[in-house]
């Protein structure tokens, strides 16, 4: 067996190796694993949710931790996914706080357990007013 001939089996072996976690790593969007918060954090009910005049301050949050890979609109990278859809509006305010809270490794998006509750509440409140801003008919001037 030649160097050269020894080296591509070595490519290929090493490669091959590698296939299921580079497919699943490079996967569009729409091919990602479903993420699901347990049925535990839908009862759990956004203290902030009678206090729009808090949503700002999720946006501040977000613009700063957030935008880098959602977008300052939401509407999301390659790194991650928009946040605008119905499949992430669809969730209850619990899940999203729990999503926020808990991060997911698989996916890339990092835990904010560390910020204080509030401030995730208001992350919540904010990932709603970009939801409706995006499902608002286009204004005419």
């Amino acid at each position: 067996m030649t160097t050269r001939h020894r080296l591509a089996v070595a490519i290929l072996a090493f490669g091959g190796s590698l296939s299921p976690y580079t497919r699943a790593a490079s996967a569009p969007p729409q091919e990602r694993p479903i993420w699901t918060a347990p049925s535990t954090s839908d009862v759990r009910a956004n203290p902030l949710a009678a206090r729009p005049d808090t949503e700002p301050g999720g946006a501040k949050l977000f613009r700063e931790r957030c935008a880098q890979c959602h977008r300052d609109d939401g509407t999301g990278t390659s790194a991650g996914p928009g946040l605008t859809g119905r499949r992430v509006q669809s969730q209850t305010d619990g899940a999203l706080f729990w999503k926020i809270t808990s991060g997911n490794t698989r996916s890339g998006m990092p835990t904010f357990s560390g910020l204080p509750e509030l401030q995730r509440w208001q992350l919540v409140l904010h990932l709603r007013a970009l939801g409706s801003s995006h499902s608002a008919p286009p204004t005419r001037p």
